[in-house]
């Protein structure tokens, strides 16, 4: 999709696996597995959840990216370098499941000897992120969902899943696709509601599902709400510990106003369907903006007090680039590390749903993982 400072590019993802890298490209881009794919670009309540260890204190428009000159080729780090960044590398949330199949920890385990390997491990590979399903798969979409979510419960830990087929994804852009219709998305949410198991586990629903469904007409957009609440709902009778949140879009986009009127549509407002609402998906706009927005959709939205919100930090560290670029924009950084523990009122985590180092397009092929942007990312 391409919006105003807001896509999820997942090219790649919908067919499962990408052919060989080309020539010249082996140590720096990692082919995506076949579990998790993470897209790429989009564009809080007082009282504490009973969700362990969240702790709880007090418009886009359509445009075709345009393309950008080749940064110059990044250095490589010294020895000093590499060993300074190996002591900084951010506390490991313990209680946020990380997927051992990933496409950083599959450049990690290919390339041992690549100067940049400490850096990208410890500061990115070491972290837990969410985990995308983003090709319509109805077979084999339960045992994938469940070899996540059980794989989180051996170790009592908390897995991140998105669930990313809705039809008519991302309004004909980069990560167009989905299942071919209504009926046939319903029954693929079915499917993956009984992966979910029984253990903790948080659902991340359809990035841009709400935020970006201006594209459709008054009636399809009804019709797609009604399935997104229908979602919701089919996730917490599945497993009530689940806990479901979605699409506020980001701070830059929609005002808190109309995105909650649309939220309120789409379930999020109820406690049988959801429990609140994400925002910053694969974009870059700054944590405390991000909080900010989000507080003022959930007093929009209004419903249970219990509602809350999680952001995606994976790359807001500096903030959004000032010229609006979307696709791997020069100067960023990892944000905050993933934690339950957030220590702001509303706000029940702060998550890597975009994986840190998977290309928009830009610094790579859209949606695999460039090790040179990861580790521009990262030091």
């Amino acid at each position: 999709m391409v919006a105003a400072a807001s896509v999820v590019v997942t090219v790649g993802a919908l067919t499962g696996m990408l052919s060989a890298l080309d020539d010249g490209r082996g140590t720096d881009e990692a082919r995506p597995p076949e579990v998790t794919r993470s897209p790429s670009l989009r564009y809080v309540p007082l009282q504490p959840s009973a969700f362990p260890s969240v702790t709880k204190s007090a418009p886009p428009t359509s445009a075709s990216p345009t393309p950008k000159r080749k940064a110059a080729p990044t250095p490589s780090p010294t020895r000093t370098e590499t060993e300074q960044k190996r002591q900084q590398a951010p506390a490991v949330s313990p209680r946020l499941y990380r997927h051992p199949d990933s496409q950083v920890l599959e450049w990690v385990r290919d390339n041992p000897a690549d100067p940049r390997h400490a850096v990208i491990q410890s500061r990115i590979g070491a972290q837990p992120a969410a985990v995308w399903f983003a090709d319509f798969t109805p077979a084999t979409i339960t045992a994938r969902v469940r070899a996540v979510t059980s794989g989180g419960s051996a170790l009592g830990r908390v897995p991140v899943v998105v669930p990313y087929a809705i039809p008519d994804r991302d309004c004909g852009g980069y990560s167009e696709g989905g299942a071919p219709s209504l009926d046939a998305y319903d029954d693929w949410i079915d499917r993956f509601a009984a992966g979910l198991g029984s253990g903790d586990v948080i659902v991340i629903l359809e990035p841009d599902s709400v935020a970006q469904s201006e594209c459709l007409s008054a009636g399809a957009r009804a019709d797609r709400f009604a399935s997104l609440a229908r979602a919701g709902r089919a996730f917490k009778q599945a497993n009530p510990k689940a806990r479901v949140y979605y699409d506020a879009g980001h701070s830059g986009w929609n005002a808190p106003g109309k995105q909650a009127r649309w939220l309120k549509q789409a379930g999020a407002g109820s406690a049988a369907s959801s429990d609140g609402v994400f925002s910053n998906v694969s974009n870059f706009h700054a944590t405390a903006d991000e909080i900010a927005y989000d507080r003022q959709v959930l007093d929009a939205l209004g419903g249970p007090e219990g509602l809350g919100a999680v952001i995606d930090t994976s790359r807001n560290g500096a903030g959004p680039p000032a010229d609006g670029e979307w696709c791997d924009p020069a100067g960023r950084k990892l944000g905050r590390a993933p934690t339950l523990a957030t220590g702001e009122a509303r706000v029940d985590a702060y998550l890597w749903v975009k994986l840190p180092g998977e290309s928009d397009g830009c610094k790579g092929r859209p949606g695999t993982f460039t090790a040179s942007y990861a580790y521009d990312l990262a030091r």
